[in-house]
């Protein structure tokens, strides 16, 4: 299976990267299965059911979220009628939504995609280790599922190593998301997982975390907000990571995806 998983999706920048370049990619590299992380789509901040659309259509299969999924009050609502919407699985059992979801890929396999929050420097949620144990564990790779993927949406690099080590050889994937820039740490793991630590943002690189660099400048220099933040709107970089899973749901190789905007250019040499 050829799967990709593409970064935090931050404004417009980030929306137009993915739309105007994910297309051609399905097809050129002949995808089985595309997701992405959706939290900071609308202007940065949490997602829309109007963006949701744009990017499903763009050929995303499914998108995750994380601490801004409900920034934005419509997803409260429409995230019960959009099945390839997930939200954090630790979240509190009345939020609306689903924390994991079961899809077909365009080979025909079953991919399980979950999306779980991390809790250090983050809000108080429910074990994430917990939480996705249950999950994998009521839906396994050669039971349940052909392909198993999770979005660890966490701030501390701690925290993410240690949820990748102890589910490593249970997962096809696991993602690092949140702090938006993507690490150099790639690498399929001793029991066959691929990880990374960030998978970094589709966005404007040219930036403080996909927004304007003023005023979070500003915030640091004088500690007083002086105004709202707001996306950069320079030209995005498609980011993320390319897998070749293989037929017993374990990767073969992962290699860092980077396309447009002011990074360093990178594409899996194994697709090209």
């Amino acid at each position: 299976m050829r799967f990709l998983f593409l970064g935090d999706v931050v404004g417009r920048p980030g929306r137009e990267a993915v739309t105007r370049l994910l297309p051609k990619l399905r097809d050129v590299w002949k995808l089985d299965f595309v997701a992405i992380n959706g939290e900071n789509a609308a202007g940065g901040f949490g997602i829309t059911e109007a963006i949701y659309g744009e990017l499903t259509d763009a050929g995303v299969d499914a998108i995750t979220l994380g601490n801004h999924a409900w920034d934005q009050r419509e997803a409260l609502v429409f995230i019960e009628r959009a099945p390839k919407l997930i939200r954090p699985l630790n979240y509190p059992q009345k939020a609306p939504g689903r924390g994991a979801a079961l899809f077909e890929a365009k080979n025909g396999q079953r991919v399980l995609i979950i999306n779980a929050m991390g809790r250090v420097f983050m809000d108080d949620l429910d074990d994430p280790f917990k939480a996705v144990e249950r999950e994998i564990s009521a839906c396994g790779l050669g039971e349940g599922c052909d392909a198993a993927v999770c979005d660890f949406h966490a701030e501390a690099t701690s925290e993410k190593q240690s949820f990748g080590y102890y589910f490593d050889g249970r997962f096809s994937l696991i993602v690092g998301t949140h702090t938006h820039a993507p690490t150099s740490d790639h690498r399929v793991l001793p029991g066959g997982t691929a990880y990374v630590s960030d998978i970094g943002m589709c966005g404007d690189y040219d930036s403080v975390l996909g927004m304007n660099k003023d005023e979070p400048i500003r915030r640091f220099l004088t500690k007083i907000p002086s105004g709202r933040f707001e996306p950069a709107t320079g030209e995005g970089t498609l980011c993320g990571v390319a897998v070749e899973i293989n037929r017993d749901g374990l990767a073969e190789r992962i290699a860092a995806v980077r396309l447009g905007g002011v990074l360093e250019e990178a594409r899996p040499a194994f697709w090209e």
